[in-house]
């Protein structure tokens, strides 16, 4: 067995996208997009997203464009944004696509239906909000939404990510 101090199959040092590196050196905290009925949800984790303050806000958040989440969040549609804790890292990789998630990734949690979808129990922030506008931006889905209601608890210790890794923030001393 060898032990590899880089991911095995990342690309060669000098053939990497800068693009790609310069956002994997933003540290984001890692979302949970959700929408759908209970019959049939979709989510996906999102760490490129932003909260535009206005009247109304907006959430701005860069999807895979060929997942089931970005279907369902077609133009006029609602969701549900949610932000994980360092707690939620296993169902973070399943909702990414990778980990297992047997019997599907909505089996992994405790989930309530809301207006919006389905809402993991637990979460310290989350959202709902309706779909403005969708559209293509470089590789991804640019969604739009209006955030019609936001419900903040105790923030508890968050999930991030940077440069392809979960990462514990520093704790004060």
């Amino acid at each position: 067995m060898t032990i590899h101090s880089e991911h095995p199959f990342a690309d060669p040092e000098g053939a990497r996208d800068p693009a790609r590196r310069l956002r994997g050196r933003i540290d984001g905290a890692v979302a949970l997009l959700t929408a759908g009925p209970t019959d049939a949800p979709a989510g996906l984790t999102v760490s490129s997203l932003m909260v535009a303050h206005g009247a109304p806000a907006h959430l701005l958040a860069l999807v895979d464009p060929d997942s089931d989440l970005a279907g369902a969040l077609a133009a006029g549609r609602r969701g549900v944004v949610q932000l994980l804790s360092w707690e939620h890292r296993d169902l973070a990789d399943a909702f990414a696509g990778v980990a297992p998630a047997p019997g599907g990734v909505f089996r992994l949690g405790s989930w309530t239906q809301t207006p919006w979808g389905p809402l993991l129990d637990g979460v310290s922030a989350w959202a709902g909000f309706s779909v403005e506008d969708t559209r293509e931006v470089g590789w991804s889905q640019l969604v739009d939404g209006v955030l019609d209601e936001i419900h903040l608890g105790e923030p508890g210790e968050p999930l991030v990510h940077r440069r392809g890794r979960y990462v514990r923030p520093s704790r004060p001393s």
